[in-house]
């Protein structure tokens, strides 16, 4: 007669801590989950008709249609077409419903713009943006630019209101001295439509060689070189970075 084999005398305690795991589990799962919850998919089914009596804040920018469509259009046009109203005056439920009694918040200090429009060096190049203790300190953003178009009726004076990551690097460069349209063709539309006109960036090596070939005409410090064999057949931005030279590529 075959004996059955004995269980080692080190799994009993294990099976044993298993068994109690297993059943806080299931305590803990009849505690924790929501009654509602799995009726209607992986949520709990009551937090529909919750979130359904909540009172309404946001109205939406149809709402503002009704009474700004002047300011909607000029909106249009701009480049913060793709910003809501609500985003920078605040909830407006209230505002639609009784428009004599709530009246929708205006930013009008220089605490508002600066969350889209301060510096910040992750930004893309283009993305207009302002070292807000330097750009017009004391003033209220809104006294030169129209938050409804910003273009209008001020366009950017100094191309470092776009291109502020750039500006930043130059101006501790030798070429921080140089104006930008030195070495850039910029059509006066690049201003208001910057993504339609571009700027025209030089296309050849005579261009360095205004400041650096041998002979040139300009102060005996700015390094020179021989334009006809230094670098080959490489355009001179292939090796140097322009807007900080001594940076190598």
């Amino acid at each position: 007669m075959l004996k059955s084999p004995k269980i080692p005398q080190q799994l009993v305690p294990l099976a044993i801590l298993f068994a109690l795991l297993i059943g806080a589990l299931v305590l803990a799962r009849q505690l924790l989950v929501p009654d509602t919850f799995g009726d209607l998919g992986h949520y709990r089914a009551k937090v529909v008709d919750e979130i359904g009596s909540q009172q309404l804040a946001y109205a939406g920018f149809e709402a503002c249609l009704d009474c700004h469509s002047d300011l909607y259009q000029l909106k249009q046009q701009s480049r913060h077409k793709g910003v809501a109203c609500e985003v920078c005056h605040g909830p407006a439920a209230s505002h639609v419903n009784a428009p004599d009694e709530y009246k929708p918040n205006i930013p009008k200090g220089r605490g508002f713009c600066p969350l889209c429009h301060g510096y910040n060096p992750s930004r893309p190049s283009g993305f207009p943006q302002i070292i807000p203790e330097q750009h017009n300190p004391g003033r209220a953003c809104m006294s030169c630019h129209n938050p409804h178009n910003p273009l209008l009726p001020h366009t950017p004076e100094e191309c470092s209101a776009c291109h502020r990551d750039i500006a930043n690097v130059k101006v501790v460069s030798p070429h921080a001295a140089l104006p930008c349209t030195r070495c850039h063709t910029v059509p006066e539309q690049h201003r208001i439509n910057p993504k339609f006109v571009r700027a025209e960036k030089p296309t050849s090596r005579e261009l360095c060689g205004q400041c650096h070939a041998q002979g040139a005409e300009s102060s005996p410090e700015i390094p020179r070189i021989d334009l006809q064999t230094h670098g080959g057949r490489y355009l001179c931005w292939d090796c140097h970075y322009p807007h900080y030279p001594e940076a190598h590529k």
